[in-house]
């Protein structure tokens, strides 16, 4: 695969990442079409091996959110910015701690987007704990999969599949 179009799967496995913090954007399914693209034109038993996986990781994954609890966010302010916090603190977290980062760097993201908004700890962390328990449990089972997924992915692109 030439590098325009590896960059071009890396782009849409970073948008399905992205879609995951977007209500009604379909980012796991995003990730799974740009790992499937470049399965397709890899064609490696590494290649097949990561969507097979993959895609049993995602169903499961979609299986665990229908489980959990619905989603309750009216007076909660859930906002868009809490979401790129949110984002951002899990991509970095599992940059910085690989895999097991992004849990704290999701929890982290949101603590800091509350503490701008509300000025101390007690509210801040007050209003964390509401927000995970109300979307951030299934938005971060999402999340996290789907770094895993692109993580592999990366991996086995590095590793020269």
């Amino acid at each position: 695969m030439d590098l325009p179009q590896l960059l071009l799967v890396g782009l849409v496995l970073l948008l399905g990442v992205l879609g995951v913090l977007v209500p009604g954007v379909p980012g796991t399914w995003l990730v799974w079409a740009g790992l499937l693209w470049w399965a397709l034109h890899v064609r490696s038993a590494l290649a097949w091996s990561l969507l097979v996986s993959a895609t049993a990781l995602l169903l499961v994954v979609q299986v665990v959110k229908w489980q959990l609890p619905p989603r309750r966010v009216r007076g909660l302010g859930i906002t868009p910015r809490m979401g790129v916090f949110a984002g951002g603190g899990a991509v970095l977290g599992f940059v910085v701690i690989p895999v097991l980062g992004a849990v704290p760097g999701f929890v982290g993201g949101i603590y800091f987007c509350e503490r701008l908004r509300l000025g101390t700890h007690g509210e801040a962390w007050a209003s964390v704990r509401a927000v995970m328990r109300a979307v951030g449990t299934s938005v971060l089972v999402e999340l996290f999969a789907c770094l895993l997924v692109v993580g592999a992915w990366v991996g086995a692109v590095l590793a020269g599949s």
